[in-house]
């Protein structure tokens, strides 16, 4: 790519934005095979440690707390469940669906070491997960 040509520059990055959106919008919300046996959804999370604490927040637009089950087995965190269409919605025409519904899991890695789940709330269409570090 030439820095010296601006028409080719512009329009060279420009489909590297695009390309990369493109990718970001797959990952965004991936298709799972889970444990289920039925296809599932699989929702973004972000982690952040400190030095007490791993903070994990699941993408869960819609769901319930009720419709979402957390287990921790060893270094692997499950966050499972079912997004429901809201019921108003079943009968309507769909125009757009973006946002998945259906059975839902996301399995994430933990880091090396013991954490110990605790608290756990769901805000603004996010789970919020504290694992406390066992010492």
């Amino acid at each position: 790519m030439s820095q010296h040509d601006p028409d080719t520059w512009m329009w060279e990055r420009a489909r590297e934005l695009l390309e990369r959106a493109d990718k970001l919008g797959r990952r965004f919300f991936q298709l799972g095979r889970a444990r289920y046996h039925r296809p599932t959804w699989e929702p973004p999370a972000d982690i952040f440690e400190t030095e007490e604490e791993l903070w994990i927040l699941v993408a869960l637009p819609g769901v319930e707390p009720d419709r979402v089950e957390v287990v921790m087995d060893g270094q692997m965190l499950t966050v499972s469940g079912e997004r429901w269409i809201p019921s108003q919605c079943q009968r309507a025409a769909v125009h757009r669906l973006e946002i998945p519904h259906g059975l839902f899991e996301r399995n994430i890695e933990l880091p090396a070491g013991r954490f110990e789940l605790g608290h756990r709330q769901i805000v603004l269409g996010c789970l919020i997960l504290s694992l406390k570090k066992v010492i």
